[in-house]
Formats: structure tokens, C-alpha cells, sequence
């Protein structure tokens, strides 16, 4: 038996299995890590996440309480993490977790050349590196509400890449586009 599944994606195959399963919700998201307790350290005291009880798995892992979805990091032997692919949370002082990864010298300005963009819609993202070379993305709904003496010149992602109509109408913040914000 193979260890890995391969599936052939082809139009027959998603319609006639797939059609009928409906994602609930994200339960959690798995990122790996080199040195676990310092990725640790870095989710619980500079991100505010709180350690949970974990299951026992053949490498160390942790799982950390991200509101109501959990977050897995998991050490192994020679893991590194991927460049672009990285998770996106929101915080509740935007101005607060810049100044402290600036502090660190976490911010990244490499994987969408700058640490940081507001977007069409007024919303702003800020990038940063955990210990495990995970690219994190912390979020803010409202550009409108950040002391610019704290910031400086936030560039707007429409100046370095012009937006197609939809990209102009997209948000981040779907419950806020719901609820008619």
C-alpha cells in the first residue's frame, strides 16, 4: 500500500464524490518549527495565545487556543517552513504588535516586499517571521484608526500592484461586509 493517496482531479471525480461535503469551519492549522520552545514562547508571549492540552504524537508538538480554532506546532528533523504560505490573525492591538516585532526585528519585508499594506478596502496586514521561519500575518480592519506617528507611511497594495475591479471590491473582513460595515 502506498503512503501517500494520489487522487486524479478531474471534473467526474469532484462532482460525483466531493459534491455533497460542506466545509463547518477551520478547526486548526498546523505550522512546524525547528526549536518548539522558542516558537512557543514566541505565539503565548508576543501573540497572547494560551498552551492547551496536547495529544501525545510520535514528535513534539503543542497545541495553542487561537479563539475558537487551535493552533499545531510541531517540531521535526529538518522542517522548513515554506516562504509565501503563512496564517493570517487578527489582533486586538494592531499598533502594539508592530512596535514589539519591530523591537525584534521580526517584521518581513521579503515574501510581499514590504512588511506591511493597507488594502482596497481599508484593511491593513503586517508580516512577520516566528522562530520556525513561518511567515505570520496580522491583521487590522480599519487603517482609519492607527496612529500614523506610530506607523509612519503605510503603503496601499493598489500603488505597487493595481487592482482588477474585483480586487478593489475583496475584503478580508467577510462577517464586516455581512453585517452591511
Amino acid at each position: 500500500m502506498e503512503s501517500r493517496a494520489k487522487w486524479t482531479w478531474t471534473r467526474a471525480v469532484v462532482s460525483a464524490n466531493l459534491s455533497t461535503v460542506r466545509v463547518t469551519g477551520l478547526n486548526h492549522v498546523s505550522i512546524s518549527s525547528v526549536d518548539i520552545e522558542a516558537s512557543v514562547r514566541f505565539y503565548t508571549e508576543v501573540l497572547g495565545l494560551e498552551r492547551i492540552e496536547t495529544y501525545t504524537f510520535a514528535f513534539r508538538t503543542q497545541y495553542l487556543r487561537l479563539g475558537d480554532v487551535q493552533l499545531h506546532v510541531f517540531q521535526r528533523e529538518q522542517t522548513e517552513a515554506p516562504p509565501f504560505h503563512h496564517i493570517g490573525l487578527n489582533v486586538d492591538d494592531f499598533e502594539g504588535a508592530y512596535v514589539r516585532a519591530r523591537e525584534l526585528g521580526i517584521l518581513d519585508a521579503t515574501a510581499f516586499f514590504s512588511p506591511i499594506y493597507e488594502l482596497p478596502d481599508g484593511s491593513v496586514q503586517l508580516y512577520l517571521r516566528d522562530p520556525g521561519g513561518n511567515l505570520v500575518e496580522l491583521d487590522w480592519p480599519d487603517v482609519g484608526t492607527l496612529d500614523r506617528e506610530v506607523f509612519g507611511d503605510i503603503p496601499k497594495l493598489a500603488d505597487a500592484v493595481p487592482q482588477t475591479e474585483e480586487g478593489r471590491r475583496a475584503t478580508i473582513y467577510h462577517a464586516r461586509r455581512d453585517a452591511g460595515a
